[in-house]
């Protein structure tokens, strides 16, 4: 299933926040994304609705096993897409901002055939 642009950055933000911090909450999604309290939680009662994620009463947040295939898609995406581009010789900034935008629209194919030849030419 495919899903927005936006819902796939909350979920990598997500997972992202999990492996920094072990445990994550709505107001640490605010915080990672600029986002305000009010949306951050709204998309949060959107992902719950859709089986993404599960919340407790203490408001921490788990990726469920569908929203964890998404999060780590888009996660391995933006670090093969950032590493290329400063291997190309792209500042770090500007390849993760644009590793950021180009990891939602590549295809499938492509991204696969992308990460074939940057693994190839790694050791080189």
């Amino acid at each position: 299933m495919r899903i927005q642009e936006s819902a796939e950055n909350y979920l990598e933000a997500i997972l992202v926040l999990k492996k920094e911090a072990g445990a994550v909450r709505s107001i640490d999604v605010a915080r990672h994304m600029n986002f305000t309290k009010p949306s951050v939680s709204r998309a949060m009662s959107l992902f719950r609705e859709n089986g993404y994620i599960t919340m407790d009463k203490e408001g921490w947040i788990e990726l469920t096993d569908a929203g964890r295939e998404i999060a780590e898609r888009i996660y391995e995406r933006h670090n093969c897409l950032t590493d290329w581009l400063t291997a190309l010789g792209v500042s770090p900034e500007t390849a993760a901002a644009d590793a950021c935008r180009m990891e939602h629209d590549i295809s499938e194919e492509t991204f696969d055939k992308l990460r074939e030849h940057i693994r190839r030419h790694a050791g080189k």
